[in-house]
């Protein structure tokens, strides 16, 4: 063998060597942060908990299969709002356009792309069969007007391509656009998201870093050590207004969550090679050092959760060195009436109940505005069919509504799946009133405990995800409530077929009409359990912090001790694990 494959094997076994103490002290200290969760009766933490054991699991099976021609993937999770330039930017690393690209919501599976020598895709259905596709046919599964509401039942989309051979072992996982209640695939989503070895959230240079964004970094410096924001579109600005925008983010970055992330402006129209530079360096060192980088993200991930279990800790050492009394008076300040659960639960609910009621409106509303040339459309195809038919008026009766079931059927599907992305709005309503109202429990209540206690919790890790509203089965309702067609014996229909076509017409308008009717109910009940969902997750995770909290401030008489205990030894693990 030659000397290059001998070390290069040597380094890599060392590596996987190296990696043991590390998967050995977090695992220790993961199960510590369980029996303490068990213990204190923490449930807050059951998400993190489970999230972090699934990460461990996949840390050890990785290791143990770390031989020559095996190594980890490193995912780069490609973040950001509808129409800030993810699938451009991906396309522009590949250096053709395969993943959709559009002036609406395109993408509605997530998509990943790694290298592989020949260009080809590979299709994961929901029920694990896999199917390999031509890579021009992958559109045909990601975008949403190819595969709307993902009705293909499509899991993940992995695309290969020669052009990622400088990147190997790391894989770019594009999205659907943030900003909405839903997420597809949801499951997948929880199961590569704690596992990136970076995140690279992309905002458009045609509005400012907003609320949702802030929100998402956020969220992502949870789960991965390695965040950069990509200003996408910077073409349409000048060099001044570039600037301009750079220094509004930075500084909304440092003023509302105190960080400061390396921010890069990119384009796909102007200068791409050269502002490609320090993504290029990103991707290399990740890739050159895939192996640390997989150690980096476990460590980030374990700290993140010993950090909210430290802090829950901390809050119980100190409750317990008060007096019977003085804990419940601490009860009373901490737990004030504005974060009484009955209370957020009557808010909560007036939310949801709010827009289920302007469900219907909103979607008739819009169904009203399809219904004249709907309805022209089914005329026509109709003028066209019916001097095709013969027979009598029972025959040509039967063939008129087995017509309209099977074109009614197949017209108000093509238009369900068409508009229903603007059947959504009381759904993202509920969702973005109900994050901010969890928002601002949250900060109410760790505002009390820090002004109180001087305990600063963790930020929670809650996230509201619920499935897109399934597309309705259509049904067709029966033209006559009377079938005088019974009587076709009596009625010569070389003298009457005219009349009866002109009567066939003339049911088309109100048939449109009670069609489109029901297809507005079928969504509003879709979606109204849509948003009843929302608020019961949000109503869950209060009751949850709100038991932690309150069990903590309760029960730890007499404990200081073992708890003091606890919390320095919990620290020596994360010690250990820093060091590893």
């Amino acid at each position: 063998m030659p000397l290059a494959g001998v070390l290069g094997r040597g380094i890599m076994q060392q590596k996987a060597t190296q990696s043991y103490p590390i998967q050995s002290a977090a695992s220790l200290i993961l199960h510590k942060v369980s029996e303490i969760s068990r213990r204190f009766d923490i449930v807050s933490l059951n998400r993190q908990i489970e999230v972090a054991e699934n990460l461990l699991g996949k840390s050890k099976v990785e290791v143990s299969e770390n031989l020559p021609g095996k190594s980890k993937v490193i995912d780069v999770a490609i973040l950001g709002q509808f129409k800030s330039g993810k699938s451009s930017f991906i396309n522009s690393l590949i250096g053709e356009k395969v993943l959709p690209i559009g002036a609406i919501p395109v993408t509605t599976v997530i998509t990943r792309v790694h290298y592989e020598k020949e260009p080809r895709a590979v299709v994961t259905y929901l029920d694990g069969n896999k199917v390999e596709a031509h890579i021009n046919d992958a559109e045909q599964f990601i975008s949403e007007e190819k595969n709307p509401g993902n009705e293909k039942k499509v899991e993940v989309v992995d695309v290969g391509h020669p052009a990622f051979e400088q990147y190997p072992g790391l894989r770019l996982v594009d999205t659907p656009g943030l900003g909405s209640a839903f997420k597809y695939n949801t499951e997948t989503s929880q199961e590569w998201l704690p596992e990136v070895g970076a995140a690279i959230v992309t905002i458009s240079a045609e509005r400012p870093i907003s609320e949702n964004d802030l929100n998402l970094i956020k969220d992502l410096s949870r789960h991965t050590p390695k965040i950069i924001l990509l200003l996408t579109k910077v073409d349409l600005l000048s060099s001044e207004q570039q600037q301009e925008v750079i220094r509004f983010s930075q500084n909304t970055l440092k003023r509302e969550i105190n960080s400061e992330i390396p921010l890069y402006p990119y384009s796909t129209k102007l200068q791409t090679d050269l502002l490609r530079g320090p993504i290029d360096d990103l991707l290399l060192d990740l890739s050159l050092n895939r192996d640390a980088e997989f150690t980096n993200i476990l460590r980030h991930k374990i700290r993140s959760l010993v950090k909210s279990c430290l802090g829950y800790l901390e809050l119980a050492l100190t409750s317990s060195l008060k007096t019977d009394a003085e804990r419940e008076d601490l009860k009373k300040i901490i737990l004030t009436e504005k974060l009484n659960y009955d209370i957020i639960e009557s808010e909560l609910f007036l939310v949801a109940r709010e827009n289920m009621q302007k469900t219907r409106t909103l979607i008739a509303s819009h169904l009203e505005t399809k219904r004249g040339k709907f309805t022209k459309k089914m005329m026509t195809l109709l003028k066209k069919e019916m001097p095709t038919w013969k027979g009598n008026l029972w025959q040509l009766t039967r063939r008129y509504e087995e017509w309209l079931e099977e074109n009614l059927q197949k017209e108000l599907n093509d238009l369900s799946k068409k508009e229903h992305r603007h059947f959504f709005d009381t759904l993202n309503s509920t969702y973005v009133s109900i994050s901010r109202s969890l928002n601002l429990f949250r900060n109410l209540l760790d505002k009390n405990i820090e002004s109180i206690l001087g305990v600063k919790l963790s930020p929670p890790d809650w996230d509201l995800e619920v499935p897109e509203p399934t597309q309705p089965d259509v049904a067709f309702t029966k033209v006559f409530d009377f079938h005088f067609d019974l009587l076709w014996f009596l009625i010569p229909m070389f003298i009457f077929r005219g009349v009866f076509q002109r009567h066939f017409l003339r049911q088309v308008p109100s048939i449109v009409e009670i069609h489109l009717s029901r297809l507005a109910y079928q969504w509003e009940v879709r979606i109204n359990k849509s948003i009843e969902k929302i608020r019961d997750q949000a109503l869950k995770y209060v009751r949850d912090e709100l038991s932690t909290v309150d069990k903590l401030l309760s029960r730890s008489a007499g404990r200081s001790k073992g708890i003091s205990h606890t919390i320095q030894e919990l620290r020596d693990n994360l010690e250990k694990l820093g060091a590893g």
